[in-house]
Protein backbone atom coordinates (compact mmCIF):
# COMPACT_ATOMS: atom_id res chain seq x y z
CA UNK A 1 0.00 0.00 0.00
CA UNK A 2 2.86 2.45 0.52
CA UNK A 3 4.44 1.46 -2.63
CA UNK A 4 1.63 2.42 -4.39
CA UNK A 5 1.41 6.03 -2.27
CA UNK A 6 4.31 6.79 -3.02
CA UNK A 7 4.12 5.74 -6.73
CA UNK A 8 0.90 7.99 -7.15
CA UNK A 9 2.58 10.80 -5.38
CA UNK A 10 5.47 10.82 -7.89
CA UNK A 11 3.09 10.78 -10.92
CA UNK A 12 1.08 13.71 -9.25
CA UNK A 13 4.19 15.56 -8.40
CA UNK A 14 5.08 15.21 -12.86
CA UNK A 15 1.91 15.92 -13.75
CA UNK A 16 2.39 19.81 -11.95
CA UNK A 17 6.53 20.11 -12.96
CA UNK A 18 6.09 22.30 -16.19
CA UNK A 19 8.89 23.62 -18.28
CA UNK A 20 8.18 25.70 -20.82
CA UNK A 21 11.03 26.16 -23.64
CA UNK A 22 11.00 28.81 -26.72
CA UNK A 23 12.88 29.99 -28.89
CA UNK A 24 11.81 33.58 -30.65
CA UNK A 25 13.11 33.89 -33.63
CA UNK A 26 12.68 37.66 -34.85
CA UNK A 27 13.34 38.80 -38.49
CA UNK A 28 10.67 42.05 -38.76
CA UNK A 29 12.07 45.17 -39.56
CA UNK A 30 9.18 46.86 -38.36
CA UNK A 31 10.61 48.35 -35.57
CA UNK A 32 7.17 49.18 -33.24
CA UNK A 33 6.01 45.56 -33.74
CA UNK A 34 9.27 44.10 -32.47
CA UNK A 35 9.30 46.03 -29.64
CA UNK A 36 5.74 44.97 -28.76
CA UNK A 37 6.44 41.40 -29.14
CA UNK A 38 9.81 41.67 -26.61
CA UNK A 39 7.29 43.16 -24.12
CA UNK A 40 4.97 40.52 -25.01
CA UNK A 41 7.74 37.90 -24.43
CA UNK A 42 8.32 39.53 -20.79
CA UNK A 43 4.67 39.36 -20.02
CA UNK A 44 4.67 35.30 -21.19
CA UNK A 45 7.36 34.85 -18.89
CA UNK A 46 6.00 36.11 -15.97
CA UNK A 47 2.52 35.14 -16.45
CA UNK A 48 4.28 31.01 -16.61
CA UNK A 49 6.54 32.09 -13.37
CA UNK A 50 3.91 32.89 -11.33
CA UNK A 51 2.12 29.44 -12.41
CA UNK A 52 5.18 28.01 -10.61
CA UNK A 53 6.97 26.70 -14.44
CA UNK A 54 10.46 26.55 -15.09
CA UNK A 55 10.67 29.04 -18.12
CA UNK A 56 13.88 28.98 -20.38
CA UNK A 57 13.29 31.38 -23.50
CA UNK A 58 15.97 32.37 -26.48
CA UNK A 59 15.97 35.31 -28.83
CA UNK A 60 17.32 34.29 -32.55
CA UNK A 61 18.14 37.87 -34.37
CA UNK A 62 18.62 38.28 -37.85
CA UNK A 63 17.39 40.49 -41.37
CA UNK A 64 15.80 43.65 -40.74
CA UNK A 65 15.31 43.15 -36.92
CA UNK A 66 19.37 43.12 -36.23
CA UNK A 67 19.47 46.72 -36.16
CA UNK A 68 18.60 46.62 -32.14
CA UNK A 69 21.18 44.56 -31.19
CA UNK A 70 23.54 47.63 -32.78
CA UNK A 71 25.29 49.82 -29.89
CA UNK A 72 24.92 52.61 -33.00
CA UNK A 73 21.12 51.50 -33.81
CA UNK A 74 20.12 55.39 -34.45
CA UNK A 75 22.75 55.09 -37.06
CA UNK A 76 21.01 52.27 -38.77
CA UNK A 77 17.51 52.56 -38.81
CA UNK A 78 14.68 55.31 -40.18
CA UNK A 79 14.56 58.02 -38.03
CA UNK A 80 11.02 57.32 -37.68
CA UNK A 81 11.60 53.81 -36.04
CA UNK A 82 13.83 55.52 -33.74
CA UNK A 83 11.93 55.28 -30.66
CA UNK A 84 10.74 52.06 -31.42
CA UNK A 85 14.35 50.61 -32.02
CA UNK A 86 15.40 52.20 -28.57
CA UNK A 87 12.57 50.54 -26.79
CA UNK A 88 13.25 46.86 -28.53
CA UNK A 89 16.62 47.40 -27.56
CA UNK A 90 16.10 48.35 -23.99
CA UNK A 91 13.75 45.82 -23.44
CA UNK A 92 16.03 43.23 -25.51
CA UNK A 93 18.86 43.84 -22.56
CA UNK A 94 16.51 43.36 -19.70
CA UNK A 95 15.44 40.00 -21.24
CA UNK A 96 18.59 38.97 -21.14
CA UNK A 97 19.25 40.00 -17.31
CA UNK A 98 16.13 37.61 -16.93
CA UNK A 99 17.78 34.88 -18.51
CA UNK A 100 16.43 35.00 -22.22
CA UNK A 101 19.66 33.87 -24.52
CA UNK A 102 19.99 36.30 -27.11
CA UNK A 103 21.38 35.25 -30.32
CA UNK A 104 22.35 37.62 -33.44
CA UNK A 105 22.94 36.54 -36.61
CA UNK A 106 26.60 37.51 -38.45
CA UNK A 107 25.90 37.24 -41.63
CA UNK A 108 22.84 39.36 -41.04
CA UNK A 109 25.30 41.57 -39.07
CA UNK A 110 27.50 42.00 -42.55
CA UNK A 111 24.22 42.70 -44.77
CA UNK A 112 23.10 45.53 -41.95
CA UNK A 113 27.12 46.86 -42.09
CA UNK A 114 26.80 46.33 -37.99
CA UNK A 115 30.61 45.76 -36.82
CA UNK A 116 30.65 42.89 -34.50
CA UNK A 117 32.15 45.35 -32.40
CA UNK A 118 29.64 47.45 -32.14
CA UNK A 119 26.50 44.57 -31.22
CA UNK A 120 25.31 45.10 -27.56
CA UNK A 121 27.51 42.82 -24.87
CA UNK A 122 23.84 41.36 -24.27
CA UNK A 123 24.25 39.04 -27.60
CA UNK A 124 25.82 36.32 -28.43
CA UNK A 125 27.08 36.37 -32.12
CA UNK A 126 25.99 33.67 -34.29
CA UNK A 127 27.86 32.72 -37.48
CA UNK A 128 24.42 31.94 -38.80
CA UNK A 129 20.69 31.77 -36.81
CA UNK A 130 19.59 29.07 -38.46
CA UNK A 131 21.56 26.73 -36.83
CA UNK A 132 20.96 28.07 -33.49
CA UNK A 133 17.50 28.15 -34.03
CA UNK A 134 17.67 24.72 -35.71
CA UNK A 135 19.59 23.64 -32.25
CA UNK A 136 16.96 25.08 -30.26
CA UNK A 137 14.42 22.83 -31.48
CA UNK A 138 16.44 20.14 -31.66
CA UNK A 139 16.71 20.91 -27.70
CA UNK A 140 13.22 20.87 -27.46
CA UNK A 141 12.50 24.32 -27.77
CA UNK A 142 8.90 25.49 -29.87
CA UNK A 143 9.48 28.33 -32.53
CA UNK A 144 7.73 31.87 -31.82
CA UNK A 145 7.80 34.01 -35.42
CA UNK A 146 8.22 37.64 -35.33
CA UNK A 147 7.79 38.40 -39.15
Amino acid sequence: MNRILIILLFFVNISFAKEYKAVFDCSSRDMGYVASRMFLVERTMDMMKKDGADVKFAITIHGGCSPITSKNYDEIVKQEDLESAKQAQEQLKKLSTLGVDVVVCEISLNANTIDKSDVIEEAKISKNSFIETIAYQNSGYALMLFE
